[in-house]
């Protein structure tokens, strides 16, 4: 670990966004998990939530590179059961899709605490996401094909609202508590130890201003 790459984790850690998500609902080709994941990073988002009823999405994990290892996934059992537990924790859902009474993505306010639910590509959303989510949104199509692939869908999203946040100064101070940002920044610099520690039930040790360790405790 240099001191420059230390400082590039703490910058990014810095720019995160905890009130802005992805749902993705039934998405399941690894491409377009890997894909949606990389944008998430991109745009600074710390969690992508998951619908995998048979586990399968953990199986995808490797496929996202080192896109996994910065944006943490969390995986639900079912659409209506995650999506009720992001209500319940007072997140906003807008929803992807292409039924009538869907806004223009740009309309929506991307700086309140929301998650933005992706459906499959040939499926869409489920029904339970539908019942669910607060506000419809679409990406204007002027040809023939009646919607992106999900991953594209995803991006073009996310961007605007990255774009939004941006101008709110969203991005211009830490919002993640000290207590996660330390365990997180840990992790990043750490890995391996951050899993041996976790491994043994073992606190993490301390590092320095540069992110050295100051006491290696498997040494």
């Amino acid at each position: 670990m240099t001191p420059q790459r230390f400082a590039k984790l703490r910058a990014v850690l810095n720019q995160r966004q905890p009130d802005l998500t992805v749902f993705a609902d039934g998405v399941h080709k690894p491409h377009n998990i890997s894909a949606i994941l990389r944008t998430c990073d991109a745009v600074g988002l710390s969690h992508l939530h998951a619908v995998s009823i048979d586990g399968d999405i953990r199986q995808h994990h490797m496929l996202a590179g080192g896109s996994k290892r910065w944006v943490d996934v969390v995986v639900h059992e079912s659409s209506a059961g995650g999506l009720a537990q992001l209500r319940a924790d007072g997140w906003r859902l807008a929803i992807a899709d292409t039924r009538d009474e869907a806004v223009d993505y740009r309309d929506v306010d991307y700086t309140e605490k929301l998650a933005i639910v992706m459906g499959a590509e040939l499926d869409g959303p489920s029904d339970d996401s539908r019942s669910l989510a607060d506000v419809a949104i679409a990406v204007p199509m002027h040809g023939l094909v009646e919607s992106l692939n999900v991953s594209v869908a995803t991006a073009v999203i996310l961007f605007e609202a990255e774009r939004q946040r941006r101008a709110a100064g969203m991005y211009d101070v830490c919002r993640i508590p000290d207590e996660v940002y330390q365990k997180k920044l840990f992790e990043w610099a750490h890995p391996n130890i951050a899993q041996r520690c976790q491994d043994r039930g073992l606190a993490y040790p301390a590092m320095n201003d540069v992110g050295d360790l100051i006491e290696n405790p498997f040494a």
